[in-house]
């Protein structure tokens, strides 16, 4: 039975992405690549969702997330369930900006 959270990995131009992302060891170097393949818009909103996930992890309400990211309440939700349910992606991104303090926390204080 296909897992539905890790099927989208099977393809191998799927992996490659994530392996290309992973090897991207300059800012410079992963904004750039980010820029090409993705639209201002959509760079925009993973960051917001991004910020939404830390501001969760620290017990922000609802109301303040959509507030300060201006994503919907639906979208926080989503998040808070990817969180609690999903691959634990944000999480371990959320340990790995907590840890280097060469990551800025985009997180409202």
């Amino acid at each position: 039975m296909t897992n539905d959270k890790t099927s989208v990995w099977k393809s191998p131009a799927t992996r490659q992405l994530a392996e290309v992302l992973t090897s991207i060891d300059s800012t410079a170097d992963m904004q750039n690549f980010l820029r090409d393949v993705l639209t201002e818009k959509e760079i925009i909103e993973i960051s917001s969702r991004l910020q939404a996930a830390q501001m969760l992890e620290a017990g922000r309400t609802y109301a303040d997330i959509v507030a300060k990211t201006r994503l919907s309440s639906r979208t926080v939700a989503r998040i808070s369930d990817w969180m609690q349910n999903g691959c634990k992606g944000y999480g371990a991104v959320i340990e790995q900006i907590n840890q280097h303090t060469h990551i800025t926390s985009a997180r409202a204080a």
